[in-house]
């Protein structure tokens, strides 16, 4: 096992587009990260340039002790699994889970044993002989995690292998895969596009716009404090409620309501200051009576969550949202308020939190 650094790390492709910025990161041994981010932030090109499978414009890649930068991708002991599975259609399961092992020139009757090892402890013992056209998504999924562990390689990359799986099967995969990657302590770099799915299974996270990396933290620290407003636009199955308001003396005027200055920037904003209020609408109360320092205005659209709802208010020609548990939800055109949880509001200055 290994740990993973980048130091200054840059993919440009033919005319000038810049997939990777001049990115450092380290990855601990045996760490489960995960890279998230929109369609066409780098995130991909990140996992396939980690690979070998692009070649970095500049910068550096280091494998445990070996720098893997200009390394053919064979060489670098990494497995990767992709989006869909890679699995060979003429090949029965053994066959395509020992396929890395019969690359490496590995013995015939070795690579069949270890191919029937890992398929036992994966639960396809049942499956050997067949193809991958006789299988559900799900096993084709073991399929691809039982070949990326045989090969016992330093680091395991995950290219968003979940996402061919339909809502139920993807909850059973994002446990199972959590559990097996704390079983073999093998450094995880997973890749996707869904934040349930980084905020599970992460230890640590890095959220990436335009081959930038915007904050990296753990899916705690991100989501209860994202570094930027595209970060807390980014994260949250409920949007981030972003206000526009400014600092009115030992007050904040925010979508014509006065609030409090949250305890965690007192002393540091300076009167008249245009700044931006941000609140989780999880972190928020809903209250029918009126309350100092709470967003005050209609409810105009009510969003059933399962066990809880999304109130949405119209405050002074502005939307804030609040979450409600079942059984609390107000009724359409009443009157209400929205009240932040102490120390929970945040405010960003250009963009970046204070």
């Amino acid at each position: 096992m290994a740990a993973i650094e980048l130091k200054g790390l840059t993919k440009v492709y033919p005319g000038g587009v810049k997939a990777l910025d001049s990115l450092d990161l380290e990855i601990p041994d045996g760490e489960f990260f995960a890279l998230l981010g929109p369609s066409g932030c780098g995130k991909t090109t990140l996992l396939r340039t980690i690979a070998g499978l692009e070649t970095a414009t500049g910068g550096a890649i280091v494998i445990g002790d070996r720098d893997v930068t200009g390394v053919q991708p064979g060489a670098r002991d990494v497995a990767m699994v992709f989006q869909d599975y890679a699995l060979f259609p003429h090949m029965d399961v053994t066959d395509n889970i020992a396929y890395p092992l019969r690359i490496k020139k590995v013995a015939k009757a070795v690579r069949a044993e270890k191919a029937r090892e890992v398929g036992e402890r994966l639960g396809l013992a049942h499956l050997m002989d067949r193809r991958p056209g006789q299988l559900s998504g799900g096993q084709q999924q073991r399929v691809a995690l039982a070949r990326v562990m045989a090969t016992q390689a330093q680091a395991f990359l995950f290219d968003e292998p979940l996402s061919n799986l339909d809502a139920r099967l993807r909850l059973e995969a994002r446990t199972f895969l959590k559990k097996l990657q704390r079983e073999l302590g093998v450094t995880t770099v997973f890749v996707t596009h869904d934040q349930a799915e980084a905020l599970a299974m992460a230890d640590r996270m890095a959220v990436m716009e335009n081959g930038l990396i915007r904050q990296i933290g753990t899916p705690a620290e991100v989501f209860q404090r994202p570094a930027n407003t595209f970060v807390a636009s980014f994260i949250g199955s409920t949007p981030m409620n972003l206000l526009d308001g400014q600092v009115r003396g030992e007050r904040l005027e925010v979508a014509g309501c006065k609030l409090p200055v949250p305890s965690s920037v007192e002393g540091r904003l300076s009167d008249g200051e245009q700044i931006v209020y941000g609140v989780r609408p999880e972190y928020m109360t809903y209250s029918a009576e009126p309350v100092e320092g709470a967003f005050g205005g209609r409810v105009s659209i009510m969003e059933n969550l399962g066990a809880a709802h999304l109130v949405t208010l119209e405050v002074n020609d502005t939307l804030v949202q609040v979450v409600v548990q079942e059984g609390s939800e107000p009724p359409l055109g009443a009157e209400g308020f929205a009240v932040p949880k102490d120390g929970r509001a945040l405010v960003y200055r250009d963009g970046n939190v204070v």
